[in-house]
């Protein structure tokens, strides 16, 4: 079986292969870097975190490429606010990222271009546009894309240009032709830091946001790869212009397949810092760990819409304990996953049909009663492997199954040995106090051949 993957471009799944045999480019839409991350961004960076992972599991080789976008209105206007740089603004709120998404297992990208590293190669393809007739200077001093031009414009969104005008909110600027068209080179204000400024051809100015994404895909993994991914609020206008300006400009298709995750939502409005109700990441990892958040993310399917509750949370967390459970039963044994056994066989199925991972998930939990059953140590190796494919199970049990509260691991351990004292002397009364009153401290015993274990009770 091979992968097939949900292409938004010709809405159908369909069989992937990569341009260049066993070697597979990749490129993301990242973060506007002007705050906290939260829950929607970390659901982006978590879809393509796990299809980075499961192509490489694939065995194939990857270059993903995820940039960061630190030039832009509002960070313009947050430096401002703030009285610093934008430099020291992005800089600060990159290493926020970086720090947040590495509690969570997301794992760096091959490269990460920043936009304002890519001026100059912006400025180049704005140049060849206007060549085209594809690009004209406005009486504002702006330079627009003239998407009428654009025989293909609407492909990706699957709208007609009329249908698209239809729900144009965004008013006609001096000087734009079309409401559709869009800004490739805005010309500088006078009331704008200077750091925002660069000198141009067209004048001073800084780059409009879809031309970036254009300038460093093409600069980072050629005028065509293989797969370009975002969040489903990008595919239009974003990723439409993005086509426009690069198939204008090379007269080739820019990704050959486009993937899309779905939103977060909170009580079914989506998750934007628009709306106000974000939950960053760190809000989240103060009453979470951060294995259980990435377990939300990962059971639902990367287009599906995921909904976020503490109860979801809560559920996703006791889903885990059990998955956990069945490793601190049997040390795991260090496996090489064997393709054609049959959990694995069902696993790399489900993954190979558009990164099925709620069906993948669905194979951890059959494995895991599997251990329980059999305390085989090759099937809990298994298990940790297969989870290894998604990012989870990677931590010790114990440390799991232990997390949650304050708790005194040596006093706990104190107490647990004093039950085993009573018990041993047939005070079952003492036993069955001490269990109490551990329990009423959130923290649970668990009994065994092997002797008595505990977790907490969250």
């Amino acid at each position: 079986m091979s992968l097939r993957i949900y292409n938004t471009l010709s809405r159908a799944l369909e069989e992937f292969s990569p341009i260049e045999p066993g070697h597979v480019r990749m490129y993301v839409c990242g973060m506007t870097i002007y705050d906290l991350c939260h829950v929607g961004h970390a659901r982006m960076m978590m879809a393509f975190d796990v299809v980075q992972r499961w192509l490489r599991a694939s065995g194939y080789r990857v270059t993903y490429v995820r940039n960061i976008t630190d030039i832009d209105d509002k960070i313009i206007r947050r430096a401002v606010e703030r009285g610093i740089t934008i430099r020291e603004l992005t800089d600060e709120m990159i290493a926020a990222m970086h720090a947040d998404i590495a509690r969570l297992g997301i794992e760096p990208p091959d490269v990460e271009p920043r936009a304002t590293e890519y001026v100059p190669q912006m400025l180049s393809l704005i140049g060849t546009l206007e060549g085209k007739g594809l690009a004209y200077r406005a009486g504002n001093g702006d330079v627009n894309y003239a998407v009428r031009k654009f025989p293909g414009y609407g492909k990706l969104s699957g709208k007609s240009l009329d249908e698209l005008r239809a729900g144009e909110r965004v008013a006609v600027d001096d000087g734009k032709h079309d409401p559709l068209d869009f800004v490739l080179w805005k010309s500088a204000k006078p009331e704008e830091p200077a750091e925002a400024k660069w000198g141009s051809s067209f004048g001073a100015g800084r780059p409009g946001w879809h031309i970036e994404c254009s300038a460093m895909s093409c600069a980072t993994l050629g005028e065509t790869f293989d797969i370009h991914g975002g969040g489903a609020d990008l595919q239009f206008p974003h990723h439409e212009n993005e086509i426009a300006q690069s198939e204008g400009a090379h007269g080739k298709p820019l990704a050959r397949f486009w993937m899309h995750n779905g939103f977060v939502r909170v009580d079914n409005e989506k998750m934007s810092k628009s709306l106000g109700n974000f939950f960053t990441i760190r809000d989240v990892l103060r009453e979470y760990q951060a294995e259980t958040l990435r377990f939300f993310m990962v059971r639902a399917h990367y287009r599906s819409a995921l909904n976020y509750s503490d109860a979801h949370l809560d559920d996703a967390h006791q889903a885990l304990k059990r998955l956990y459970t069945a490793l601190s039963l049997v040390p795991a044994q260090n496996v090489a996953i064997d393709w054609a056994e049959p959990y694995a066989a069902r696993f790399r199925a489900a993954m190979d049909e558009d990164f099925g991972t709620p069906e993948a998930v669905a194979v951890l939990f059959d494995l895991a009663g599997e251990v329980n059953r059999s305390r085989s140590h090759q099937a809990a190796g298994l298990l940790k492997a297969l989870g290894g494919c998604l990012g989870l199970l990677q931590g010790e049990p114990a440390a799991f199954l232990q997390a949650g509260g304050a708790h005194d691991a040596v006093d706990i351990d104190a107490q647990i040995a004093a039950r085993a004292a009573a018990k041993a002397a047939r005070d079952f009364a003492e036993a069955d106090r001490i269990r109490a009153a551990l329990l009423a401290q959130g923290i649970v015993l668990k009994d065994s051949a092997a002797g008595t274990t505990w977790e907490a009770a969250t």
